[in-house]
């Protein structure tokens, strides 16, 4: 007996089962979820985890993007009208999507409207200034913007996060408190291991190419003592190249930090002059190929600063 599949079923009957089954094959984002746009992959990663099936999220800036410099591209203005919540850096590290959002046609994501957050609320900053470039080689004033690579920060992160969704999506307000709360206790039991993993490293200086490391080296009582680049873009004058490679020699600095998008050749030049090794971190998910969440991107970090210190840089 042959045996025919549903659809060709005739009539009204058969189209209605098509119907039927056609509507539960769509998946959830083309339906009903909240459409989300975060700035940097770091905050898309917290957000789907706080979201989980009730978001859809993408990130303006790509994996291994630059972010203080991205140069926005046009598809972004239609994104950002579809957006229904957008997350953002804050503290001018994103201040490019200042301009996106005023022609996006969504009054929902423009400064003050209810779909706009900014994770960086409630966070105590590091290197706040009264403005322009400092030593720190940050223009940002209102403090340095790499308050993710705080884990403990996560708790501010989330609050923001958790409050834009479910200011936009009321009944889902449980929902994401509750997805919150797992993604907390998550980090509670990892941070103990990682700073279990760096205490030998506790106080050693590091040389960092770019001022990325300040919350990073606080949680975890790490040293940075020293940046290469002075000045965003800037690659260091000789004299200046000069002067680290005599402290480095004086002070017995062994490990000199990079991020994969960074400039090697004076990293290179340093760490063959004084015998220093080099690890490569990431300051983003996506960086490198190890960071492909918040969680790895902690491991990844965790895992090559002490495979340099031991002699053995990944």
């Amino acid at each position: 007996m042959e045996l025919k599949p549903f659809w060709r079923k005739s009539g009204r009957s058969g189209a209605r089962y098509l119907f039927v089954a056609l509507l539960m094959a769509l998946p959830l984002v083309g339906r009903c979820a909240l459409s989300v746009v975060t700035t940097t992959p770091d905050l898309r990663s917290i957000t789907e985890a706080i979201g989980g099936e009730r978001v859809h999220v993408t990130s303006l800036v790509p994996d291994a993007g630059d972010a203080e410099n991205y140069v926005p591209r046009p598809q972004d203005i239609e994104r950002l009208h579809q957006a229904q919540v957008v997350v953002r850096i804050g503290l001018d590290y994103d201040l490019w999507l200042d301009k996106l959002t005023s022609k996006a046609a969504n009054p929902a994501i423009v400064r003050g409207g209810k779909g706009l957050v900014d994770a960086s609320g409630g966070i105590t900053l590091l290197e706040v200034k009264t403005g322009g470039f400092g030593g720190d080689g940050h223009a940002h004033g209102a403090g340095n913007p790499h308050y993710w690579l705080d884990p403990e920060n996560a708790v501010y992160i989330t609050a923001n996060i958790t409050g834009a969704l479910a200011r936009v999506d009321p009944a889902g307000s449980k929902f994401y408190e509750q997805k919150r709360n797992e993604f907390l206790a998550r980090l509670k039991t990892m941070i103990p291991v990682w700073q279990s993993k760096l205490a030998p490293l506790n106080g050693l200086p590091i040389v960092m190419y770019h001022n990325t490391w300040p919350y990073f080296g606080r949680r975890f009582r790490l040293n940075f003592a020293a940046s290469i680049e002075l000045k965003p873009g800037v690659p260091p004058s000789p004299s200046a190249l000069a002067s680290l490679l005599h402290r480095i020699r004086e002070e017995h600095i062994s490990v000199i930090v990079r991020e994969p998008q960074e400039p090697s050749r004076d990293v290179d030049f340093l760490a063959e002059k004084t015998g220093s090794r080099v690890a490569v971190m990431a300051a983003s998910i996506g960086d490198t190929d190890q960071a492909r969440d918040y969680f790895s991107l902690f491991d990844a970090n965790v895992a090559a600063l002490v495979a340099a210190f031991s002699g053995h840089p990944k």
